[in-house]
């Protein structure tokens, strides 16, 4: 009897499935080791937050909590994750940061994950890892309503509040440099001295996330306050995670896509954003963030 010999092909497809069924074997050694496994046998999820950022991320002072539109995504995430590993609950322990110290919270691992308003930038996927995006905003400038500028070009020549290390200040001088414009620019530590000094009339602008512009002026109930019409910047925000742990990312990710494919997304956003509707940048983000199982 002669020898069947295995087509070509057959043994190409085979040699394939075998290195599928091997990656997903050391995909599950990854898990047994990784961040996931942390999480259960700790039965805890640390979130890092914000207190600077609403409507994003803030410190309740009467509840004691942290509150916002990226923080109950990350608690809608931790209950999901709650199931997910088989535990009758899952504690959050809250890790305060700020601009400076949110990404040393990830490398370090005081934290598990970074929920506010952080915007995805290849060079800071350098450092961390990103979630899928969770909100779409840009970089805006608020001035006091009786300065009599307009537009961002009427800037030129004034004082203009940022805080050091973000995008928003990145893209302030960018927007500089291209429009050739003179202007001061003065730091600070948080947004909210940065809303404050402005409110007193110590700088003629400030620049950060629109909407957290016009959240911390609401809250400030600062009636002289305006925001300019310009967008500075496109600012994709996401959850920040630690990088080399793709169960992790790949866990957080299927916890937001059953958010936004449930349509609980709008009842967040429309809880955090009373009264906003969500712009055309927004509509993608909800739309793409439901991704299929």
């Amino acid at each position: 009897m002669s020898k069947l010999t295995m087509p070509a092909f057959w043994r190409s497809a085979l040699v394939g499935l075998a290195t599928i069924v091997a990656a997903g074997d050391i995909a599950s050694a990854q898990l047994a080791e990784g961040r996931l496994k942390i999480i259960r046998d700790t039965a805890s999820l640390r979130i890092a937050y914000r207190t600077d950022s609403p409507p994003f991320s803030s410190l309740d002072t009467d509840k004691g909590r942290p509150v916002g539109y990226t923080i109950e995504l990350c608690e809608r995430i931790a209950k999901w994750l709650e199931g997910e590993l088989g535990l009758s609950a899952l504690a959050i322990k809250w890790v305060p940061v700020d601009t400076q110290t949110r990404f040393e919270a990830i490398i370090s691992g005081a934290a598990d994950i970074e929920c506010g308003s952080t915007t995805v930038s290849l060079s800071r996927l350098k450092i961390v890892d990103f979630s899928s995006l969770v909100f779409a905003e840009s970089t805006g400038v608020m001035v006091r309503s009786n300065a009599g500028i307009n537009r961002f070009d009427g800037l030129a020549g004034k004082r203009i509040g940022v805080v050091p290390g973000t995008t928003n200040a990145r893209a302030v001088q960018s927007q500089l440099a291209q429009k050739k414009l003179d202007a001061a620019i003065v730091e600070f530590r948080d947004r909210e001295e940065g809303v404050a000094a402005l409110a007193r009339g110590e700088l003629d602008g400030f620049a950060t996330d629109k909407s957290v512009l016009l959240s911390l002026a609401q809250a400030t109930n600062a009636k002289n306050l305006t925001l300019l019409p310009d967008d500075l910047s496109f600012e994709p925000f996401a959850i920040v995670l630690p990088r080399g742990d793709p169960d992790f990312r790949l866990a957080i990710n299927s916890g937001l896509a059953r958010v936004f494919r449930s349509g609980e997304i709008i009842e967040i956003y429309s809880k955090h954003f009373r009264g906003v509707p969500p712009h055309l940048w927004l509509g993608a983000v909800f739309t793409f963030g439901a991704l299929p199982e």
